[in-house]
């Protein structure tokens, strides 16, 4: 299970959640800390890939048939 959570720093050794974690108490877990500048262009990034898909694959796109194929590869192997 991962879980993205938000912490204030409070000094080199403390980080205060902004919600509680899903963990049990002994639990270890490994971080990875970023400042939200970057997260949040990270996140610009990731919505801008999603729209980007959602235009490429949306629900309107048709569904192509084999049949349409002109010249097939004959290197894919279902």
């Amino acid at each position: 299970m991962t879980q993205q959570l938000e912490a204030q720093v409070i000094d080199s050794e403390h980080l205060k959640l902004k919600r509680p974690i899903q963990f049990p108490p002994g639990s270890h877990v490994i971080m990875e800390i970023m400042p939200v500048e970057e997260d949040e262009k990270r996140r610009a990034w990731d919505r801008l890939s999603a729209q980007g898909l959602e235009t490429a694959f949306g629900e309107n796109e048709p569904e192509y048939s084999l049949d349409l194929i002109k010249i097939p590869n004959q290197e894919y192997q279902p």
